[in-house]
């Protein structure tokens, strides 16, 4: 789909977003592994979530949707069921990586599939930590899906100190150690997203500046009855583009604001935008509230590598506020882009280059020269099938003087299904 975006004067109203994609596979995953019913409510509609949806449904979870909410019957840990299918997770990393883990774990035999932009994705980061744990798994080139996972010996503990802070690795390896009789440990030196350890209610410590996450079958799983909020990942493109217009007011309401996950509003602040947050409050395990935001002056700003595992699916659109920011901005200590549903670093420069931008490609960022009253005519921008840099372009696109266009537009359903709908009803 080719989507003609034109350019915005202004940018005001209300939104609800999508609710949020990680708690929602995480629901699904943690329902099956519960015995018992779990009430989820406001469960996301975008195709990850539902392919996770469907992968734990084959493999004994009982799905009923009542009254906007989802029952999940979970099997429990000890009953299982082999697919009598492939599991097809579609473009979701975090549903294969995490029922890697669950596989291992419960010693089931399945094949674990997914779209051509997942099998292009490495896996070897959770193959080699789950063969120490007694695993068996055959990959294609040894690194990519299809991935066949079985295991013939008994589960064995695993300390484990993550090589990069990657919430999905981590995730993969505690829920394998959920399984287990002794003690599976996760050695995190920095931090990553902590909805499992939140939804999971799993021991922490911090010793040495290092946290340790422990899991074992010892371990209850916690009813994972709760109302999921408002992806914060989907309300970080509206957040810029409120900050980069001039007249714009944008309230997003119910948005999950987990502290491992929200850098992007310490980022704007010292960029110097205009947002304010209301009625805070939990959402069973997680913080959420409302987030009201202004046209503002931003300054460049410089990010910290050890916090961008917090905010590394926003980049994309932190581009797009860096550019029409005053001074020279960096990004630096973020080569995990170049591994993500595409090559995000190169995406992101063609995105840049596309309009005439002032910036430098590195290996693990960009240097970008912004400028406030930053203009161009229009461009046509390449969405590389990408949901993220499909909807960064978009922001983008809204600073022009003429109509641009957003190739293959529809990949913003992986994430954000009623995302152009939501953007039309902005704009003014």
């Amino acid at each position: 789909m080719i989507k003609k975006i034109n350019p915005a004067s202004s940018l005001k109203g209300e939104l609800i977003l999508p609710p949020d994609k990680s708690i929602s596979q995480r629901a699904a995953i943690f329902s099956l592994l519960h015995e018992g019913v779990s009430e989820v409510k406001n469960y996301s509609q975008a195709q990850d979530p539902q392919s996770t949806l469907s992968c734990v449904q084959q493999l004994g979870a009982e799905v009923k949707e009542e009254k906007g909410a989802l029952f999940i019957k979970g099997t429990g840990r000890s009953h299982i069921k082999t697919p009598d299918k492939d599991l097809d997770c579609g473009n979701s990393g975090t549903a294969m990586r995490l029922l890697s883990g669950v596989l291992v774990g419960a010693g089931i035999s399945a094949k674990l599939v997914g779209d051509e932009s997942l099998c292009g994705r490495t896996m070897t980061r959770i193959i080699n930590p789950l063969e120490k744990m007694g695993a068996h798994i055959l990959a294609r080139n040894s690194a990519y899906a299809p991935l066949f996972i079985n295991r013939n010996e008994a589960l064995k503990p695993l300390k484990f100190e993550l090589p990069i802070p990657s919430a999905q690795l981590k995730s993969c390896v505690l829920l394998a150690g959920l399984f287990g009789e002794e003690l599976t440990q996760v050695i995190e030196i920095l931090p990553s997203r902590d909805h499992t350890e939140r939804l999971l209610s799993l021991d922490q410590k911090v010793i040495q500046d290092r946290r340790i996450i422990s899991a074992s079958s010892a371990d209850e799983i916690p009813n994972q009855s709760y109302t999921i909020p408002g992806d914060f990942s989907a309300a970080a493109f509206w957040l810029v583009a409120g900050a980069i217009q001039k007249d714009a007011e944008i309230k997003i309401e119910n948005v999950g604001l987990n502290p491992t996950r929200s850098a992007l509003l310490d980022i704007l602040s010292e960029m110097g935008a205009d947002i304010t947050i209301e009625n805070e409050r939990m959402e069973g395990a997680e913080p959420a509230g409302d987030i009201i935001v202004k046209g503002s002056d931003l300054k460049a700003v410089e990010i910290d590598p050890k916090i961008i595992p917090n905010c590394i699916d926003e980049l994309p659109v932190i581009a797009v506020a860096m550019l029409f920011a005053e001074g020279t901005s960096k990004i630096a200590g973020a080569e995990e882009l170049r591994h993500k549903e595409t090559d995000r670093i190169m995406a992101m420069a063609k995105m840049l280059k596309a309009v005439g931008a002032d910036f430098k490609e590195k290996e693990d960022g960009l240097i970008i020269h912004g400028d406030p009253d930053f203009t161009f005519s229009s461009a046509t921008f390449e969405s590389f099938h990408d949901h993220r840099i499909a909807m960064a372009s978009a922001v983008l696109s809204l600073k022009a003087q003429k109509e641009c266009t957003i190739k293959d537009a529809e990949s913003a359903a992986v994430s954000y299904p009623g995302f152009w709908e939501d953007l039309a009803g902005l704009m003014r």
